[in-house]
């Protein structure tokens, strides 16, 4: 209701090419769906099988990514994360939706945990409204399995330190997987990777025998960061 009410007093506008009336109008969002990443989630280099090349050793089986973070797909993650644009995940889970394959019915969407300091900063857990409206629309379940060890905060650190950082940052308690379904861990940007590779691997310790992964976009992190 907060979100019409501000929408009344202050219209949308598209991200992409300043219509009125939407965050993201349907050609922009065509533009961004219809040439999706298609490179390798980890690397960038060209994906042999399902987001993923041939040199990257990760551990998940698939990667799916709507586009690199750039221009209107970067304006609108900005606004939703941190001009408190809430509105704006529906619009960015809709592009992944049509970026993902089918997925089997009992795939469980986990979202990869936020934490509670930028929580309380949005009022809102970024990711999870976006894996939420995702399990909502394919009708499959969701459950938040992974949990964070710290919260140490990732924006601005080096590649060393990232890596570092997401090595010891998340745990999943065995009893809360079933180890013959398939888990999609969700989250918003890539950078390193190293979210997922060590969110995914936390899973699989679990026992959880097939993960896949999904990001709304990926940003390859500049060394001097």
């Amino acid at each position: 209701m907060l979100d019409r009410l501000i929408e009344n007093l202050a219209p949308h506008y598209c991200y992409g090419c300043g219509q009125v009336g939407t965050s993201l109008c349907d050609n922009c969002k065509y533009d961004i769906t219809n040439e999706a990443f298609a490179g390798c989630l980890a690397c960038g280099n060209m994906a042999t099988r399902s987001g993923i090349c041939d040199q990257c050793r990760v551990p998940y089986e698939k990667a799916w990514c709507v586009g690199e973070r750039a221009e209107a797909l970067e304006r609108l993650i900005d606004a939703y994360k941190f001009e408190y644009v809430q509105a704006a995940h529906q619009t960015l889970a809709e592009m992944l939706l049509d970026t993902l394959d089918e997925l089997p019915p009992e795939t469980v969407i986990v979202p990869v945990s936020t934490i509670a300091k930028h929580i309380r900063q949005r009022g809102y857990d970024h990711t999870l409204l976006i894996a939420r409206h995702v399990a909502r629309k394919r009708n499959l379940t969701i459950h938040q399995s992974l949990k964070r060890s710290h919260t140490t905060v990732q924006r601005g650190a080096s590649r060393t330190k990232r890596i570092s950082q997401a090595k010891k940052a998340f745990w999943v308690e065995p009893v809360t997987v079933d180890p013959d379904r398939p888990y999609l861990l969700i989250d918003d940007v890539v950078t390193t990777g190293a979210t997922l590779h060590y969110g995914a691997l936390a899973l699989q310790e679990a026992g959880v025998r097939r993960v896949w992964v999904a990001a709304i976009a990926r940003q390859p992190l500049d060394e001097k960061g």
